[in-house]
């Protein structure tokens, strides 16, 4: 395993703020690497020091000869005058023929999205989200010993960060990636790199790994601590919670994680909740019936749905981008009119909307003042909050509250714009793209208020983790007229997607589009059959698991007796210290075969 760069005892500051204190790293060939932490806790300045982009204050960075590396900052450096293919393809100095027939260079186009832009677009004429995209296909079609990437799945749709995730894994190469999206954070990554207060933490693994391992050092730590450990705790507890591991590799102890989280109550009480928002709300929310809603450049999006949200539901709403999520989401906030049927609000109904476009506020107002413009207190579940402990749960300190909004940077403009949502106590809550510049802390915390909000939620997102953590019920956007419920969540629409034969287009080159048939789905590698029996022989293996528990339990406790006899008799000790262990091996052979059979299931 080749060495592709080291930092030695690199620092780095920032007036006062000392990003970087003397860390030491470095990056090996086939290291695939997520970096977490705080917003302006030094991320993206880590990775322009890794790249050489900037020079540190103090220590060294070296990079080995001939790297081949490749950088996608959230910025994008793109000269409006040339097209996309100047930008993606002209660079590979390969002919016409060589590049359309190269596989890699198609898989790219088409798997971005970029393909259906025309290739002889213009860079001015796109959109931030579409440049973003170019730039990240541009890297992705050369060969590379190391690709960095900062903020990756931002302005990708559900099957884009899929695509993505799927195509790195695909690649020998190194990978060094910030992202908030967990979901990508812990099917890509093998390492995980926390930077906080100068300096870089190192866990083994992606985000299941990492919350785990700050859950346990936080049960270890002092009483100062105990906000963050009961947060991290939480989260692991749902983690856990369905089948004995969410990932197919078994990457720690499950017996650990079922001790640290024993205590540890639901995320929610659902049945509670509901209960209290129909209270609060009464029988109806807000309904369309036989409504037909159209684009605003008149493009048809459903036609004759008929759609009543329920007190207290929850939903998710995904699709591709382009396919009129935010269109149907104005129409249930009434700002966008239906061309047919009729919308129907309830009377009680206060509505929370956080918009992809941020708020126009007064630049000279600070910001706990633009946040108790809209109220003083706020009461979540069974607590009440001040506008600053609101504040500072989504991650604004006591003094930055006193910062002047013209001083705050677009994230934290975006996190203040979900505070004074939250604090107008709203009980019909719209949430547009909220994963939007949040840190993966910030998104805990909003994840655990959300919790405890008794309302009806209805949120668009590509952070398919944040779907499946905080909605119930998933509805799609397939571009056929209907709003579509999928009992299945995210795995469902994307295997719904890959049947319509919507993963897969033909390669736009500027030329007339191809006459021939679009390429097949394909085929599922097991039948509906075959996936059912898997799944009986994983529940009967799940039973004897249980049985083998109460065995393992049953041998510790006659060990535990045999021991505090105080002469205890050598060969009855034997002979219990052997069944336990028999125990326990016959317990790693049936979880190794329920995970076999899992990775089976999920191929």
């Amino acid at each position: 395993m080749a060495n592709l760069i080291n930092l030695e005892n690199v620092t780095l500051s920032y007036g006062l703020k000392t990003l970087l204190d003397g860390v030491s790293l470095g990056i090996q060939s086939g290291d695939r690497i997520g970096v977490v932490g705080l917003n302006g806790g030094g991320k993206s300045t880590l990775l322009k020091v890794l790249t050489g982009q900037q020079e540190p204050d103090a220590g060294r960075v070296s990079h080995t000869s001939s790297l081949r590396m490749a950088v996608v900052s959230q910025s994008t450096d793109v000269d409006p005058a040339q097209t996309i293919l100047d930008v993606v393809v002209a660079p590979l100095g390969l002919e016409r023929y060589e590049w359309a027939s190269n596989a890699r260079v198609r898989d790219v186009l088409a798997g971005l999205g970029v393909a259906e832009l025309g290739l002889d677009t213009t860079v001015s004429q796109l959109s931030g989200g579409e440049r973003r995209r170019v730039s990240l296909a541009a890297a992705l079609v050369q060969d590379l010993d190391l690709i960095v990437l900062d903020e990756p799945t931002n302005h990708l749709d559900v099957e884009g960060v899929q695509w993505l995730a799927d195509h790195l894994l695909s690649r020998k190469l190194a990978i060094v990636v910030v992202t908030h999206d967990r979901w990508f954070l812990d099917t890509v990554a093998t390492k995980t790199w926390e930077v906080h207060d100068g300096r870089v933490d190192f866990y083994e693994g992606g985000y299941n790994d990492w919350t785990f391992a700050r859950a346990e050092r936080a049960r270890q730590a002092d009483a100062m601590e105990q906000r963050r450990q009961n947060l991290a705790r939480k989260e692991l507890a749902w983690l856990r919670r369905g089948a004995p591991a969410r990932t197919s590799k078994p990457r720690y102890r499950i017996e650990a994680a079922e001790a640290l989280i024993a205590d540890v109550p639901a995320p929610r009480d659902t049945v509670e909740l509901m209960a209290f928002s129909k209270q609060r709300q009464g029988n109806v929310v807000v309904e369309l019936e036989d409504a037909t809603i159209s684009s605003p450049d008149g493009r048809e999006l459903v036609s004759g749905l008929t759609w009543r949200l329920a007190p207290g539901e929850r939903i998710g709403l995904v699709g591709v981008n382009g396919s009129g999520k935010t269109t149907l989401l104005r129409t249930l906030a009434g700002e966008h009119p239906l061309d047919a049927g009729r919308r129907i609000e309830g009377r009680t109904v206060r509505l929370g909307w956080l918009r992809q476009e941020l708020d126009d506020l007064d630049q000279d107002r600070r910001l706990i003042d633009a946040v108790e413009d809209v109220a003083t207190y706020v009461t979540l579940g069974k607590k009440e909050l001040s506008a600053s402990q609101l504040a500072e749960r989504l991650g604004f300190s006591a003094k930055r509250q006193r910062t002047f909004i013209r001083d705050l940077s677009g994230g934290e403009r975006r996190r203040l714009q979900l505070t004074r949502v939250l604090m107008a106590e709203p009980n019909l809550l719209l949430l547009d793209e909220p994963t939007n510049d949040l840190d993966i802390d910030t998104l805990q915390e909003l994840e655990s208020l959300l919790d405890s909000w008794p309302g009806t939620l209805v949120v668009i997102s590509h952070d398919r983790y944040l779907i499946e953590r905080i909605a119930d019920s998933t509805y799609a956007l397939f571009g056929d007229g209907k709003l579509t419920n999928l009992p299945g969540g995210i795995s469902q629409y994307l295997q719904r997607r890959a049947e319509l034969g919507q993963d897969t287009g033909v390669l736009n080159l500027g030329e007339e589009k191809s006459s021939a048939p679009a390429a097949a789905a394909p085929e599922k590698k097991l039948t509906s059959q075959q996936e059912r029996e898997i799944t009986k022989k994983m529940n009967a293996l799940e039973r004897k698991i249980a049985k083998v528990d109460t065995a393992i339990a049953r041998h510790e406790a006659k060990l535990a007796e045999l021991a505090a006899t105080g002469t205890p008799d050598v060969g009855a000790l034997a002979d219990a210290d052997a069944a336990l262990r028999q125990a326990q091996a016959e317990r790693e052979e049936l979880e190794m075969e329920w995970l076999e059979l899992g990775e089976e299931l999920e191929a």
